[in-house]
Order: structure tokens, then C-alpha cells, then sequence
């Protein structure tokens, strides 16, 4: 994980996460518009899991 890719994931979560699949894209996307604490925390999960 860059520290580019953290940076956008503070900034706008759902980019962070654009090559990570469609799913994690529309978790991180609904997650954002809810509050955008659990759509940054959401996306720096996904980007920090290995298997992915």
C-alpha cells in the first residue's frame, strides 16, 4: 500500500479502491455517503488486505 493510495483514501475513499473489483467499490461508495468516516476506515481496510 502507497502512501498515495492512503492519501486518496482520506481524500475520496471510492477511488482508492477502483482496481480492487466492483464490489469493494459499491461497499466503499455506500459506506461514503453514509458518513465519510466508515467509507475512509472501509477503504483502508480493502486496501490492506493481502489477498486481494
Amino acid at each position: 500500500m502507497s502512501i498515495w493510495r492512503v492519501i486518496l483514501a482520506i481524500i475520496l475513499p471510492p477511488l482508492a479502491v477502483l482496481d480492487k473489483g466492483c464490489g469493494s467499490i459499491v461497499i466503499v461508495f455506500i459506506l461514503t455517503l453514509l458518513g465519510w468516516v466508515p467509507g475512509v476506515i472501509a477503504a483502508l481496510i480493502i486496501l490492506n488486505n493481502p489477498n486481494r
